[in-house]
């Protein structure tokens, strides 16, 4: 039997694991469902500890099934200062006079926009991920990288700044599961899909025809 993505503690015996979508409530923040957070001071506390300078409309969309360690930061877009001028000092925020002198130029700041992370993502430790990216589905995120540009599906990335190391699978391999988008299966179908990493060959084509006789209803895709 899968687990209850309602869950906020997956595994009782360690509260530290914690399924994210039943605990974000910000409007800006999206969490798919089985995406769990693993962090031993405050998991419950996502969307303000992991998720910085949130201060504008930018959205944060994460997939389903995402495993995001300990330490792992989104920065949004608040987290810009003005490029423009002599000065990047923030006089805005501070009001008054300097807000009213300034606001114009803060305004006129092109917006990074969302930062949007496909599904089946695996983030290690301490990753950063800056405004406005673009993540892919499948994708691993190495453990302390500083992720500035956007990542492909299926890619390992790491390295400050972060770069690719190599694709998880080759091109056939990669399109096939995004094809089959088997995040959007019913959770019971776990056992097939995870056997299918075993045969790493095959995983496109074994999803791919279980896909087609699946009844699941497939959501629309984020894009990545």
């Amino acid at each position: 039997m899968s687990p209850d993505p309602t869950t906020v503690h997956p595994l009782p015996a360690h509260e530290r694991v914690v399924f994210l979508n039943p605990p974000v409530t910000s409007p800006n923040i999206t969490v798919g469902e089985y995406t769990y957070d693993d962090d031993p001071d405050g998991a419950t506390d996502f969307e303000h500890r992991n998720v910085l300078y949130a201060f504008g409309p930018e959205r944060l969309v994460i997939g389903k099934y995402c495993a995001i360690a300990s330490g792992t930061t989104f920065l949004m877009a608040g987290a810009e200062h003005p490029t423009m001028g002599v000065s990047t000092y923030p006089f805005t925020v501070f009001g008054g006079r300097w807000a009213e002198r300034t606001l114009d130029i803060v305004t006129a700041m092109p917006s990074r926009g969302d930062t949007v992370v496909g599904n089946d993502v695996w983030f290690g430790y301490r990753a950063t991920v800056m405004p406005g990216l673009r993540i892919g589905d499948g994708t691993i995120i190495a453990a302390g990288p500083v992720v500035t540009v956007d990542v492909p599906p299926y890619t390992i990335v790491g390295g400050n700044p972060a770069r690719p190391i190599r694709q998880r699978f080759d091109d056939a391999d990669v399109e096939r599961p995004r094809r089959a988008t088997w995040w959007y299966w019913p959770a019971d179908r776990d056992t097939l899909r995870h056997r299918t990493h075993r045969h790493r060959a095959r995983t496109g084509e074994v999803l791919l025809r279980a896909s087609s006789t699946s009844n699941s209803t497939t959501a629309a895709h984020p894009p990545a």
